[in-house]
């Protein structure tokens, strides 16, 4: 999401925002009064934090947003405050004689607000319509990666994970991976993480296909055997070869795997069944064991918290090269690539 700074030599503000590969830089205006510089950075850096939650907390990927107060319906709510943001940045709420002030629940609508405040203070009407833009543009990018265009400052989106996959950003994924079936960093900085591992989960399939069927190990045991080659991560790989072989589709993998995550950054559990089934294997154990490596090695979630889907997405693509190194060992002749992409065209409709 995008950042916000206070040039104090320049008395300017600053955006920045991620790509991927490194953050670019754009000044937004001059800040006329320099002792509210920070302050207005500050304040609409947490603007767009809340907006940009809107898109990593999507209204559909938390049931129905028909059912009044249910999380679903909140969040919805909260999306729509977009078009209350510009009346609050231009006319904000202020203290009363009495010094009262109302202030609203939604963290988006208080903090366009707050934001309108400190331009109050400044007084400057030039900067407000600078502010404004900005916030307008802001807006326009989060509509923008939500429909699968990432273009333009929407590419932020490619270091965020949102639990809902774009359709549009699966087809471009797959077309990378059948250019390439071992990934290229265009993955990583033109694409949604989460659809792309979409795609990454579909090609690991295919990979662990082929080279299962020329070294005759079942394919959910490929990644393991790579391992034994080159040092790479194996388990989440293989939680999901096993999946899609039980059946599910590539998006309900990948959508529950960054959920569990998503619910661990927040400080919740959804999979409460297996945190009991891990303690109930700690009590089990021999009193000579060392529990301590033992949980040091669990994981409450199989990605990393705080970048799930990005994880996820080098995890499979680490998978889809150890594919390569088994296959290549066994020399069969016919090019990797060749076997991966005869293999994933064999069933698109896996490709889910």
């Amino acid at each position: 999401m995008t950042r916000y700074a206070f040039d104090s030599g320049a008395g300017t503000l600053v955006a920045t925002w991620g790509t991927g590969r490194g953050d670019v830089a754009e000044t937004i205006a001059q800040v006329p009064v320099a002792e509210h510089g920070v302050e207005l950075a500050a304040a609409l850096a947490s603007l767009a934090r809340f907006q940009w939650r809107t898109y990593t907390h999507p209204a559909t990927a938390a049931g129905d947003p028909d059912v009044v107060n249910g999380e679903a319906w909140r969040r919805a709510e909260e999306r729509n405050r977009f078009a209350k943001v510009e009346a609050a940045l231009r006319t904000p709420n202020l203290p009363d004689d009495d010094g009262c002030m109302l202030v609203f629940y939604s963290p988006i609508e208080e903090s366009a607000h707050h934001v309108g405040r400190v331009l109050h203070a400044i007084g400057d009407a030039n900067l407000v319509d600078r502010v404004v833009n900005e916030v307008l543009t802001e807006q326009a990018a989060i509509t923008a990666a939500e429909l699968g265009d990432l273009a333009g400052r929407a590419r932020q989106a490619v270091e965020l994970t949102r639990p809902e996959i774009s359709p549009v950003q699966v087809h471009a994924a797959d077309s990378l991976l059948r250019v390439n079936p071992l990934g290229t960093i265009d993955l990583f900085t033109e694409l949604d993480p989460a659809a792309a591992s979409v795609a990454a989960a579909h090609w690991l399939r295919a990979a662990a296909t082929v080279a299962g069927e020329i070294t005759g190990l079942e394919p959910v045991d490929v990644v393991a055997e790579a391992d034994d080659i080159e040092a790479l991560q194996v388990e989440t790989p293989t939680v999901v070869l096993e999946r899609l072989v039980a059946g599910e589709t590539p998006t309900q993998v990948v959508v529950d795997l960054i959920a569990d995550a998503i619910a661990v950054s927040e400080g919740k559990v959804r999979d409460l069944d297996g945190i009991i089934e891990a303690a109930q294997e700690i009590e089990e154990s021999d009193e000579d064991d060392d529990l301590d490596a033992w949980t040091d090695g669990y994981r409450i979630c199989r990605l990393d918290p705080t970048r799930p889907a990005i994880d996820l997405l080098e995890d499979l693509l680490g998978a889809i090269r150890g594919c390569w190194l088994v296959f290549s060992e066994a020399d069969s002749g016919t090019p990797f690539e060749d076997a991966v992409r005869t293999e994933a065209d064999a069933d698109t409709s896996r490709l889910q």
